[in-house]
């Protein structure tokens, strides 16, 4: 099997024990089946980018002992790209002239993201007043075909989501200008020929989405496991907004002993970087080779 995973962090900030066990669920995954790990820096939002913070994650995975294979990817260099996958979806999209506040206002529900279900308002053409702000794209009707996407998640079985109802028409290119994140990946993913997607739990509502388009722009499903998300003493996903801090470099070993037992790897005191990730590779294979 030709594999070819990835690990796509946003520059925000430094590498954190949140990020560190979704690189590592990644690079295992990879190493297991003997395929490709990429890496990819997902500052598609350029307002977010902290400077220094790519130079900060490449650094840290390479005192990490997780070497990518081939050139580092910027989606910021990338769009080009994905104007050009918008044009090919032009048919199904339209521009939208709702503000948040309108939005939330008009809500028909809200997703399990927490975010709220647009209802179409502006499907059939902007009311009169209203300027263009993003760019939505159409989700198929209750009875139509694609509404329903279910998935085999490698980790935690098949899963549901109706587009219609749970998200409604969602965000191509946001109203600052960016192209967002559900478009930007999907396009990365088939240009990239990534063949496995391995990530946080807090990105499971996105994949029926991406999904979605895949079908639509007629490229591959890769295969997806999600892993559960590292959480602070509040029970908040673990992020810089939620106060992260960056791994203490100067023992690796330790904080990839800390990741690994998150992550359920029976993995015994390692005395070199080599073999700690000959152990954790091993032990992972038990649980998610695929035969």
């Amino acid at each position: 099997m030709n594999y070819v995973g990835r690990f796509a962090p946003s520059p925000t900030g430094p590498l954190h024990a949140g990020s560190l066990v979704a690189a590592m669920a990644s690079y295992l995954d990879a190493k297991a089946h003997h395929g490709l790990w990429r890496l990819r820096m997902e500052d598609v939002d350029e307002a977010r980018t902290v400077p220094g913070a790519a130079d900060a994650i490449l650094q840290a995975l390479a005192t990490l002992g997780m070497q990518w294979d081939g050139e580092v990817v910027w989606q910021s260099t990338r769009k080009a790209l994905y104007a050009a996958a918008a044009e090919r979806l032009a048919s199904h999209t339209y521009f939208c002239g709702c503000t948040r506040r309108e939005i939330a206002d008009s809500r028909i529900g809200i997703a399990a993201d927490g975010a709220d279900v647009y209802p179409g308002t502006c499907r059939k053409g902007l009311a009169i007043g209203k300027h263009a702000r993003a760019l939505r794209i159409r989700v198929p009707a209750q009875d139509e075909p694609n509404e329903c996407i279910s998935f085999q998640d490698r980790c935690l079985g098949e899963l549901v989501q109706h587009l219609a109802t749970e998200v409604g028409d969602f965000v191509l290119k946001r109203a600052d200008g960016f192209w967002a994140y559900q478009l930007a990946v999907i396009v990365d993913d088939d240009d990239q020929d990534i063949t496995h997607v391995v990530r946080g739990a807090d990105l499971l509502e996105s994949t029926p989405r991406q999904i979605y388009l895949q079908r639509l722009l007629q490229v591959p499903t890769p295969s997806y496991l999600h892993v559960p998300v590292v959480t602070n003493h509040a029970g908040e996903k673990l992020s810089k907004q939620t106060g992260a801090t960056a791994l203490d470099l100067t023992n690796p070993l330790e904080e990839l002993a800390r990741s690994a037992r998150f992550l359920k790897l029976p993995i015994s005191a390692s005395d070199s970087l080599t073999h700690f990730w000959e152990q954790a590779t091993a032990e992972w294979a038990k649980r998610f080779l695929e035969k």
